[in-house]
This record gives structure tokens, C-alpha cells and sequence, in this order.
């Protein structure tokens, strides 16, 4: 199968090494020359430029821009494509993307793959991104079935999880289990970085090991992603936010009234119900 990647970063470039190696003939677009260099050079692509009239033979192609290029991108590459050429993309946030992207293109399947490194741009690429994790595709009553079968075989070549489910439920389960864990962390480090005294900042840093990478991990990731999350997904993420806030509250309450039988009770029910979301 010919397949197009429009956005050759660390998500498009480790799908198309997972595709090339399955035997699809991968033609990527990224707008800095020195990138399509980067991707052909790595054997990321069998072909690549700058130019979205390369894609003009593919019959998949994956948008793996920032999720405030995905519209535009799409705006300009139909004027390419052949009437079946579907279309997904791997924005993270999908109500806005399908209800911009549905009108333009009949064959169009949102997507979100839930991969990723603390690390950006196609030097981060790497193989087997995808397996194991969950990909979520979003399609709606116009989907056409066939788009979204074509999509999903190949996710599933990708050996990832795939989940089936409207944009609007998928936008309010990542803003739980996805983009309030980017807030929350982003706010720990930078509540820790309130610390006014020099030297307990320091011991702070030195001493932080493995409670505080893992918490701060997806805080310290690309800014725009993070802003991207927000501008995209803010009434979903508002509602998460609040009731975050509403959950820390409690905390601090029984923590002043030095209630430790409630502060226990809290963290039992904690303890038992992340079995739930991490196995």
C-alpha cells in the first residue's frame, strides 16, 4: 500500500519506520528540506519534500501535524488526492479536528494514537512505537465504512489497542486520563520551583528520584502540545481541572483538621481503584 505521512516528527516518523518495515511504500512531507533529508536518510521514507503534491498517489494519509495545522493541511492537500484517498489524522483533541475535517473530506477517519517519548521532532523516531498502546479512532454516522476498515487494519498492524468511540467521548476520557495529568504535573514542577530558600531548592533537585520523574514526567514535554491540549479540549479539561481541584481540597481539609482516618480512607479507595486504569 502506498501510504502518505504529512508531519515527519516523532509520531510520523515512527509510524512510517512501522510501516516500511511491514512492506508499504511510505512518502512523507515535512516543511523543512533538512527533515525530508533526515527521514530518507534514516529510512524513515522511501520518498520525501516539502511539496504535499507528492501524496497525490497515496491511497492512506496520516496527518501528524500540530493539532492547529491539521484543518489547513487538509484544506490544501484534497486539491492532491483521488476521491478514495482516506484521510486520518493523530491529534490528540477530536471534536474540533472532525468537525472541521468531515465537511472537506468524505473519507476521513479521526484518529489518536496514545504513544509517545518526552522527546520531540523525527531524531525521536523510533520502531514499535505503537505496540501495545491504545489507538483510538473516532469515526461519526457519515464515516464511510470502508475508510474506517482501511484505517484500522493498519493500526492493528501496528500491533496497537484499538478503540472504537465518538469524538466527543473520546475528548472527555483523555482530558482524564491524559491532558489533566499534563497540568497537574506541569503545576508540580512549578509549584516546586516556588521554593524561595536557595539551598532547600537545591537539596530538592538532588534528591528528586523516582516518585518525581514519574510525576513530572509528561509536565516536562513539548510546550505547544500542552497549549495545543488546552486550546483544543478546554471545556473538556476545565471540567477535569475542577474537579481535580475539588478532590485536593478535600486533601488539604482533613490534612488541617489532622483527620488521618479520612486521609486513610482517601488512599485506600485510591489504592484500589488504580487497578482500574493501569493493570
Amino acid at each position: 500500500m502506498k501510504i502518505g505521512i504529512v508531519g515527519l516528527g516523532l509520531m510520523g516518523g515512527s509510524l512510517g519506520l512501522d510501516l516500511r518495515a511491514q512492506g508499504h511504500q511510505v512518502l512523507g512531507v515535512s516543511r523543512q528540506p533538512k527533515t525530508c533529508r533526515f527521514a530518507l536518510d534514516h529510512g524513515i521514507v522511501d520518498d520525501a519534500s516539502i511539496d504535499l503534491s507528492i501524496l497525490a498517489t497515496a491511497e492512506v494519509v496520516f496527518i501528524c501535524t500540530p493539532i492547529a495545522a491539521i484543518a489547513s493541511t487538509v484544506k490544501h492537500l484534497v486539491n492532491y488526492l483521488y476521491k478514495d484517498t482516506v484521510i486520518t489524522d493523530i491529534g490528540s483533541v477530536k471534536m474540533p479536528v472532525v468537525r472541521e475535517i468531515a465537511p472537506l473530506w468524505e473519507n476521513f477517519v479521526g484518529g489518536h494514537p496514545m504513544s509517545g517519548r518526552e522527546y520531540s521532532g523525527v531524531e525521536a523516531a523510533v520502531s514499535n512505537l505503537f505496540v501495545g498502546n491504545p489507538y483510538v479512532l473516532t469515526p461519526i454516522e457519515t464515516t464511510p465504512q470502508p475508510a474506517l476498515e482501511k484505517v484500522e487494519e493498519i493500526v492493528r498492524s501496528l500491533k496497537s489497542l484499538v478503540y472504537i468511540t465518538s469524538p466527543e467521548n473520546h475528548d472527555q476520557a483523555v482530558a482524564w486520563i491524559s491532558h489533566l495529568p499534563v497540568m497537574v504535573s506541569g503545576s508540580l514542577i512549578d509549584a516546586c520551583m516556588q521554593e524561595t530558600d536557595p539551598v532547600v531548592l537545591r537539596l530538592a533537585q538532588q534528591l528528586a528520584s523516582s516518585g518525581f520523574r514519574d510525576t513530572s514526567r509528561v509536565g516536562g514535554g513539548n510546550p505547544e502540545l500542552r497549549v495545543m491540549m488546552a486550546r483544543y479540549n478546554q471545556e473538556s479539561i476545565m471540567r477535569t481541572l475542577v474537579g481535580y481541584r475539588d478532590r485536593l481540597d478535600q486533601i488539604i481539609e482533613v490534612i488541617e483538621q489532622e483527620d488521618w482516618s479520612s486521609l486513610e480512607t482517601i488512599f485506600e479507595t485510591t489504592h484500589v481503584a488504580r487497578k482500574k486504569f493501569v493493570s
